[in-house]
């Protein structure tokens, strides 16, 4: 599988196609490989299909995944203890840069756990 997705990588990028843009190919296949691939680490899939995952949309979206969950760990540990500072919930979402919505769904999920 590695070989023929390394081989299909190499193909696309010297075909031109009337169909998709390569980017969406790159990134169908590259998906394909991560997902294939989940015991490896990025640097070694990397290095088995023979390009760079950074630029890839799989990577972007687990990015981003991964900065909303710390986002979300540290509204859930923060917001409790500001409230009981006596900061409002508008002054928490004004200070730590974020909706007021995010602050009260972190407020209210503190009450619950």
């Amino acid at each position: 599988m590695a070989e023929q997705a390394k081989q299909l990588i190499e193909r696309v990028q010297l075909e031109e196609t009337d169909t998709l843009p390569l980017t969406e190919i790159l990134d169908i296949i590259t998906t394909i490989a991560v997902y294939k691939f989940s015991t490896l680490s990025r640097e070694e899939v990397e290095a088995m299909l023979g390009l760079t995952l950074e630029q890839t949309r799989v990577y972007q979206e687990a990015k981003a995944e991964g900065r909303e969950e710390r986002e979300t760990e540290l509204l859930r540990v923060t917001v409790p203890l500001l409230l009981k500072t006596g900061m409002s919930v508008e002054q928490i979402a004004q200070q730590l840069k974020v909706d007021v919505e995010a602050v009260l769904l972190a407020a209210e999920q503190s009450t619950h756990a």
